[in-house]
């Protein structure tokens, strides 16, 4: 696997070897002075460019930065659906372990791209870039909930448990398990970033897919929060259900104790007596 220094390396000389490139910026992970090091770590780079055109389809790209294992090109796809910003990129899976996330941008477009506090420049041909803060994360903060963004997240929360409690009694599980850990997990993960951010006085960055919860929330919120990753089993489903809200209810009154915002506690007793009910209905059953 090639190191840091020659994937940098490679990485500059390709801009050396393009006039136009005038800009190489990179970001994420490989420039937070917070990260844990790894060699599975993307290289995210941008060059800024004066003309994107001549970068765009141009399969001679990749062949400069390595033996290509897999690559996207997601300017050109159609699912997911293209951005359209302006910029053309080349996601490259090199077959030694490495991987580039390339992308190009007008120069026209740097300002903006350097809202992004983990950019870290490592060329500017004009000086274009003046007095850029060190990389931090201070730009992934947690923000405070509105009362309103909070009731919200309550109130969708239990009203998408019936939905699972529904598709496991039915015996659906594709279905149960995609209302559970896609929607439902989506709510749980909100107010865990707003309990994350109570804890450490939201001056801290949970990381992607709060990668640091653990850290915080503390060894029996952590290992209810294990719990709910259930396997195929329609038993250790339902007992995922029931120890989720249990963990939201926690956590989310912990966050309404501290904004002095209101939980819907009612609705809450309510759901889950009702989803109860399903759990224990008999299979033939024609009413509740």
């Amino acid at each position: 696997m090639r190191s840091e220094k020659e994937m940098l390396d490679l990485i500059l000389s390709y801009a050396y070897q393009h006039e136009d490139i005038r800009v190489v910026i990179m970001n994420g992970s490989r420039v937070n002075p917070n990260a844990r090091r790894d060699p599975l770590q993307d290289y995210d780079v941008v060059y800024y460019v004066r003309d994107v055109a001549p970068y765009r389809r141009n399969l001679e790209i990749p062949k400069f930065f390595g033996e290509v294992m897999i690559m996207e090109m997601p300017e050109d796809m159609v699912d997911p659906p293209p951005e359209n910003d302006g910029g053309y990129g080349y996601l490259m899976q090199f077959m030694d372990g490495n991987r580039i996330d390339l992308g190009f941008y007008p120069v026209s477009e740097l300002s903006q791209h350097l809202a992004d506090t983990l950019s870290l420049v490592l060329l500017d041909k004009d000086c274009l870039v003046q007095n850029l803060p060190p990389p931090s994360e201070r730009g992934y903060l947690p923000e405070k909930p509105t009362e309103k963004l909070f009731d919200d997240c309550c109130i969708e929360f239990w009203w998408l448990v019936p939905y699972v409690a529904k598709g496991l009694w039915r015996g659906d599980l594709i279905y149960a398990r995609h209302m559970l850990d896609t929607l439902l997990r989506g709510q749980l993960m909100k107010a865990l970033t707003w309990y994350f951010g109570v804890k450490t006085g939201f001056q801290k960055p949970p990381g992607k897919l709060g990668k640091h919860f653990r850290e915080v929330i503390g060894e029996d919120y952590w290992k209810m929060l294990e719990q709910t990753y259930a396997d195929a089993r329609l038993e250790n489903n339902w007992n995922a259900l029931f120890l989720m809200g249990n963990l939201f209810r926690r956590i989310a009154q912990t966050v309404a104790d501290e904004f002095g915002y209101h939980y819907p506690i009612e609705e809450d007793i309510n759901v889950s007596a009702f989803i109860r009910k399903i759990r224990d209905l008999p299979k033939d059953a024609q009413t509740l």
